[in-house]
């Protein structure tokens, strides 16, 4: 049923990239799947259950995307990465800037709330991380990523700070685009070396 799901989910990402939330049909979707409209109600339990499942892969890629970027190269040039990875990605998807922005529009699925309605065959999922969570999720994993074992706490905490800041200026490029210099350069300039 995985191969299913995944058919499911692209069907609908690649419906609310032609038409707003609002427009897309369960019967389009399945069929352009190639699966029966039965088949995506027992996989997700209604239109929600999609959303919820699209907004989640979105949520997902992100945080894999930050994991490659977090993957190789020195302290700087990884948060670097993960700034200039995270504008990208908000850049060209828009539940991906939703997610971390908190800024939904009417084109989009409705932002999951609270618990979600569960076919009888499937668990349920984790709640949908907030923007505020996400921001500490990144920060956490670059955290994790950059110190090394035996690293003292007051270094930690100020690597934690380090790397919040530079998850903060790179929400802050989603929302206006960084200048000459690039994100890079505002890294550069403005997040403390003195942690890494």
């Amino acid at each position: 049923m995985a191969a299913a799901r995944e058919s499911l989910l692209d069907a609908a990402g690649a419906a609310l990239a032609r038409r707003p939330w609002p427009a897309v049909r369960m019967v389009e979707v399945a069929a352009t799947a190639g699966v029966s409209r039965q088949t995506l109600y027992n996989e997700f339990g209604g239109k929600d259950g999609l959303a919820r499942a699209l907004v989640r892969r979105a949520a997902d890629g992100y945080l894999a995307g930050v994991e490659r970027a977090l993957a190789g190269g020195g302290d700087w040039e990884r948060l670097t990465a993960v700034a200039e990875w995270t504008a990208a990605a908000a850049q060209e998807d828009a539940l991906v800037r939703a997610l971390l922005t908190g800024c939904w529009s009417e084109r989009l699925p409705a932002p999951p709330r609270g618990p979600a309605p569960v076919p009888a065959q499937r668990r349920p999922e984790p709640p949908l991380p907030s923007p505020p969570d996400l921001v500490r999720i990144v920060r956490d994993r670059a955290v994790a990523a950059l110190s090394g074992p035996g690293t003292a706490p007051a270094a930690t905490v100020e690597l934690a700070r380090s790397c919040e800041l530079v998850v903060r200026l790179a929400l802050s490029c989603v929302t206006a685009p960084p200048g000459e210099g690039g994100i890079a350069g505002l890294i550069r300039t403005a997040a403390p070396r003195t942690a890494l």
